[in-house]
């Protein structure tokens, strides 16, 4: 198997946590992080990480900053793979790199016990994989329960 480049996605805080949790399975490959506190970049160890602005649905034009930021990364890296626990950023990520011909996960956060999050629910339409922690969030078409990342 060739080694990959893996974009690996997540909001500061609990989507970071997961994203992390999930790192040994992406070990054999190169790895690049992004998130949404330039502070995090001391917990990847060999690098490869960068920082883009945090914003949400109620911050229309730091979204619109948040979002060429991440298509900008996109562009210049071309990863094989995107992987992310959410939330803006992560969709940016999904929707960018399936435009450029990544294949993308969506993993929803294990926080989103009841519903799915409005990111994840946007983002099924673009993710070839969509996933959600808990089995009573499954259902035909996706999202689909494999199991949890906590």
């Amino acid at each position: 198997m060739r080694q990959k480049k893996v974009l690996a996605v997540a909001s500061a805080g609990g989507h970071w946590v997961q994203l992390l949790r999930m790192a040994p399975a992406f070990s054999h490959h190169t790895v690049h992080w992004m998130s949404t506190n330039p502070g995090l970049d001391a917990k990847i160890p060999c690098g490869g990480f960068v920082a883009v602005r945090d914003a949400s649905m109620w911050d229309k034009p730091g979204l619109l900053v948040m979002a060429v930021q991440v298509f900008w990364r996109v562009l210049r890296l071309r990863p094989d793979v995107v992987i992310t626990t959410g939330a803006a950023p992560g969709y940016f990520a999904v929707v960018f790199g399936r435009l450029l011909g990544a294949r993308t996960i969506w993993i929803d956060s294990i926080a989103n016990a009841e519903e799915l999050s409005l990111a994840g629910r946007k983002a099924g339409r673009w993710a070839h994989h969509w996933l959600t922690q808990w089995p009573e969030l499954a259902r035909e078409g996706g999202p689909h329960h494999i199991g949890a990342v906590l």
